[in-house]
């Protein structure tokens, strides 16, 4: 349990505590991984279905992939590890989060300071005219989804072959920036530009925590302390240390 109570510590004493997440963490609320072997890159060939220009060449083809990765996120609920960060949001601990997920878990487990790297699931936008429509509001009866300018709709996602919209960026950036502690949970961060952040929050001099069960190459590199375990286990034990009556 040391390495729990480190982290409770850790958070404690914590000026600025900046978390980073990825698929991992949604994985227990039953959003497999795109890229494990029931992802959805194990059905639907990403260099056809997850590229922009894939999408503007034939969006009723992307759109079958859509509807099925839009029916996993629908269904999903959070799990302890993203009601645990909202918790620690609440309390005052948690700064900022940067997810690279796309599936607004943790914004519907309570969290507020949300920057969502690779866009969202909630809105569906048109490429022409920029119309927004939420999504409740938009049937997939008929594919693809069309704006009233006659436009296929796209969700407000970030295809390959887009940019991170350059707010999300900004505000990665700067969080990591002004990090003491970081907090990096169920994601490699091994592809850039989120590889970048905690590299930027380790220069400036800050404190790097790895939840992931199995090492990666910031374990090699740039963490300080790894808890091998997956999110909802370890969340559990980081907030029974909280509440336990630990103290520094």
């Amino acid at each position: 349990m040391k390495q729990y109570e480190k982290t409770a510590e850790l958070l404690l004493r914590s000026r600025y505590t900046v978390v980073l997440t990825g698929a991992g963490i949604s994985v227990e609320s039953g959003i497999p991984d795109f890229r494990s072997k029931d992802g959805l890159w194990s059905k639907y060939d990403p260099a056809e279905y997850g590229y922009i220009g894939s999408f503007r060449a034939n969006p009723a083809k992307v759109w079958t992939m859509l509807t099925e990765m839009d029916a996993v996120l629908r269904q999903a609920r959070p799990n302890f590890a993203h009601l645990a960060l909202a918790d620690l949001e609440k309390r005052g601990i948690v700064k900022e989060l940067v997810t690279q997920n796309i599936d607004s878990l943790h914004q519907r487990a309570g969290s507020k300071n949300v920057i969502e790297f690779h866009g969202h699931n909630r809105s569906l936008r048109c490429d022409r005219c920029q119309k927004v429509y939420a999504r409740e509001s938009v049937s997939l009866a008929t594919l693809p989804p069309a704006c009233a300018c006659g436009n296929a709709l796209r969700p407000e996602i970030v295809f390959f072959g887009e940019d991170i919209p350059p707010q999300a960026y900004r505000s990665a950036l700067n969080a990591a920036q002004k990090c003491d502690f970081m907090m990096i949970v169920g994601t490699s961060a091994s592809v850039a530009p989120a590889s970048q952040l905690p590299l930027v929050a380790k220069s400036r001099g800050a404190f790097i925590l790895e939840i992931n069960p199995m090492d990666s190459e910031l374990t090699r590199r740039t963490t300080d302390l790894h808890i091998c375990e997956r999110a909802t286990r370890a969340f559990e034990a980081i907030m029974a240390a909280l509440d336990g009556g630990w103290h520094s």
